[in-house]
């Protein structure tokens, strides 16, 4: 599970009492509502199944997806069972196809255990970015909202980018190699400082 109400502000509270410019974003803006997904593989493929795409046809996906396949998302082995043909019928680009049965194969194989992931953050990354289709933001956004690990910084994302360089005052929006510069001495609580960056660019963005 992600970070709680009381995990994010205590990470928040320690890094305002060092930087200036976190205390003053608190202050104008409050602290972020926990962003929270259940932990297991079903929920990152959750994730494949949903991106540039809407909630709604995401979610029509899902449904048919969960027919294909006898039903049970959770059950890793009947989907990598299933084949990536009848996954397509399912609504999926023959691309996501592909990466959902990668992961389930994954899962099912014992080549990954998301329920004995490694402790280590760099190296739970590495395996995840391992399996066809996720990435290593895929990754850190799974390990960040499903674990809830307190200094994943998913510095790959736009958002996070333009908003962390509005926060530190930078000309123009950090590249992924500048953003983690900046956040390496917000460690170890880049993860409350993600959720913020994400809290604080979307109400600014209104």
């Amino acid at each position: 599970m992600g970070l709680s109400t009381a995990q994010l502000k205590s990470s928040l509270d320690a890094l305002a009492a060092s930087h200036g410019s976190i205390a003053e974003a608190l202050a104008s803006h409050g602290y972020p509502a926990p962003r929270i997904r259940q932990r297991g593989a079903s929920t990152m493929m959750n994730a494949i199944v949903s991106q540039q795409v809407s909630t709604k046809a995401a979610a029509s996906v899902w449904t048919r997806l969960e027919t294909a396949c006898g039903g049970d998302m959770d059950d890793m082995a009947a989907v990598a069972a299933t084949p990536v043909e009848t996954l397509r019928s399912a609504g999926l680009s023959g691309q996501k196809a592909s990466y959902v049965h990668a992961l389930a194969a994954a899962v099912a194989g014992g080549h990954v255990d998301f329920a004995a992931l490694p402790s280590d953050d760099e190296a739970a990354i590495t395996l995840l970015s391992s399996i066809k289709g996720i990435g290593r933001w895929s990754a850190e956004i799974y390990l960040l909202f499903a674990e809830g690990r307190p200094d994943i910084f998913p510095a790959g994302d736009l958002a996070m980018q333009i908003q962390l360089g509005r926060l530190l005052g930078e000309d123009s929006r950090p590249t992924e190699k500048r953003a983690r510069s900046l956040a390496e001495p917000m460690r170890p609580h880049r993860g409350a400082l993600s959720i913020m960056l994400w809290h604080n660019y979307n109400i600014v963005a209104l």
